[in-house]
């Protein structure tokens, strides 16, 4: 029994207690009597006993140790139905109804609890519960209880049962006094405590947490240096790897290498289900030698750097829940894959086949580039991104000499610019941006080349298939010059589904546990996750840090939402 003792709330005793050693030892060992740690999570067996019951049973021995046919040592495996009857559990030789409870401390003194029942009566925080079927989850449980009455300790499989736990507890019979069975009626069962206590557990480390992310910021990474991006993904690798992660590096000869981490789920996780797929990038679009004038740097709430927001953070947040699932559950409820991309600044061009390969293997993808603004609204729906560059071919001559032997290559792509502008349709979100130009030689001399590099924006498929044909057709005014236009849409755009929308209705019912009205928004820029949403995969983007001035010198994230983008990253594992 895991009773908290550091809080004092409705009579809570005043340490934490423990089962009398000789009577939770199993047939392969005998147990050690120890004060519990309530910052943990502790495993209980079902147990049913009778506090009015004193004398030890003198068949009972040094543990459960197969004494009697009913005592196979391995309550586990016992059926579901069985938990919860009395005198079918480990009753034998009624070995449980022998139980004392002994204070942990004052153990030498012989000061049984019985003779202070009152104190037994907030069984509430720390308790791991499972169903017979071996899914994970926890949920707590709080019940008053006068004196000589038997407690039920058993396992529910996550908050989603919870009404199936009041149902099975209100049929049975915990005591045959009338008097006792009226104790049913003050069960509460409570989820919101289990989102406390997590919370909890995140605020507690939030220090450690900044330093992690500190650390990889100061890790510099630009997309086009691989020796850098490959330092931090060994880095990275060496810190999944202690969690007990197994990594994978898919090489690049063009960019850095990225790094894959899975995980397996814990051995009583039941039926493995699919994996979910935590998608991310180390690179930054910050040039070698950014920290020395954009230093890393802590101001009040705030962390400052080049790429703490856009998304070492993310990547610090992935580390700590997946850290943190295995506290709560002995391990991972589920499987886990973690895929960290190298050049997702750039266009994911080496990395986007395995990102799609991943994906179709999990049951969902879980985002973490930063979150929407701050108000940290996680991103359910992404424009879809285009890349094009129209190429003019001239006539050059000399601009002095022969100006009418010229066709100004210039001149022509300055005409098509203004038509590529009138395909801008800001109402519709279809943007289309002439960004970089260039061409010519000298100023003497008709421009023979030119250029311009367009970035376009559209919110659906169609939008994508209308603007491509678009731009494919232009046609050139000078009939002496030719247009080439290469390029097409990198990503589709990330649409709001049916699958995107029911992640996002989870997280928000996650959020809500905690009092956080989490929001949704869809923003123009694209990630790996259009990817994803675009293959039908359920996807939930902006998972990571919340701040501002991604790309930019003041880019910062607000540490004070680190604990809750982590609690709410754990549960998104847990439930996508």
């Amino acid at each position: 029994m895991h009773l908290r003792g550091n809080e004092p709330w409705d009579g809570a005793p005043a340490s934490e207690f423990n089962f009398d050693s000789q009577l939770v030892a199993r047939s392969h060992g005998t147990a050690k009597l120890r004060s519990l740690n309530s910052g943990e999570d502790h495993d209980l067996v079902v147990a049913i006993f009778d506090f009015g019951k004193q004398k030890r049973a003198p068949g009972l021995g040094d543990g459960f140790d197969n004494q009697h046919a009913r005592h196979d040592g391995q309550p586990r495996k016992m059926a579901n139905e069985k938990w919860l009857v009395n005198r079918h559990v480990l009753d034998g030789n009624n070995a449980l109804f022998t139980l004392q409870l002994e204070h942990a401390v004052n153990e030498q003194q012989r000061i049984a609890v019985r003779k202070d029942l009152e104190n037994v009566v907030n069984v509430k925080r720390g308790q791991r519960l499972r169903d017979g079927h071996g899914r994970g989850g926890i949920t707590h449980l709080s019940w008053f209880v006068p004196s000589s009455v038997k407690i039920i300790l058993y396992r529910v499989a996550s908050s989603t049962q919870l009404s199936k736990l009041i149902e099975r507890l209100a049929y049975v019979a915990i005591s045959e006094d009338p008097a006792i069975k009226k104790t049913r009626q003050s069960l509460r069962v409570s989820a919101d405590g289990l989102w406390a206590d997590r919370l909890r557990y995140f605020e507690e480390r939030l220090e450690t947490m900044v330093q992690t992310i500190q650390e990889l910021v100061e890790i510099e990474s630009p997309s086009d240096n691989k020796q850098a991006v490959n330092r931090i993904g060994a880095f990275l690798a060496a810190k999944f790897e202690a969690l007990g992660g197994r990594t994978l590096f898919h090489r690049s000869q063009d960019f850095g290498d990225s790094l894959q981490v899975d995980f397996t789920a814990s051995s009583d996780a039941g039926a493995e289900p699919k994996p979910v797929l935590l998608l991310g990038h180390y690179d930054t679009v910050y040039p070698l030698g950014t920290l020395a004038k954009m230093r890393c740097t802590l101001a009040d709430d705030r962390l400052h750097g080049p790429g703490v927001l856009d998304m070492k953070s993310g990547i610090a947040l992935m580390l700590y829940a997946i850290g943190a699932l295995q506290t709560w559950h002995g391990g991972l409820p589920r499987p886990v894959i973690v895929f960290l991309v190298s050049d997702e600044e750039v266009g994911s061009y080496s990395s986007r086949k395995i990102t799609e390969s991943l994906a179709k293997k999990s049951a969902g993808v879980l985002v973490l580039e930063p979150a929407a603004g701050l108000r940290g609204a996680v991103k359910t729906a992404r424009k879809g991104v285009g890349e094009y560059t129209l190429s003019v071919t001239g006539v050059a001559a000399h601009a002095g000499l022969d100006p009418g032997e010229g066709h100004s290559a210039i001149v022509e792509l300055a005409r098509q610019i203004g038509v590529v502008a009138r395909m801008n349709n800001l109402r519709e979100g279809v943007s289309a941006n002439p960004g970089i130009i260039s061409g010519g030689t000298r100023t003497n001399v008709v421009a023979a080349e030119a250029s311009v590099r367009i970035d376009v924006r559209i919110k659906s498929a169609k939008q994508a298939k209308t603007i491509d044909r678009s731009l494919r057709f232009l046609r050139p005014f000078d009939k002496h010059c030719k247009i080439e236009i290469e390029g097409g849409i990198n990503r589709m755009p990330m649409e709001r589904t049916a699958g995107v929308a029911a992640l996002y209705k989870k997280a928000r019912e996650i959020a809500g546990q905690i009092g956080w009205k989490l929001e949704e928004a869809a923003v123009g820029g694209g990630s790996d996750g259009n990817f994803t949403a675009g293959m039908g995969i359920p996807t939930l983007d902006g998972l990571g840090g919340v701040g501002d001035g991604a790309h930019a010198l003041h880019e910062f994230i607000v540490i004070s939402e680190l604990p809750r983008r982590a609690l709410l990253l754990a549960g998104m594992i847990e439930n996508a």
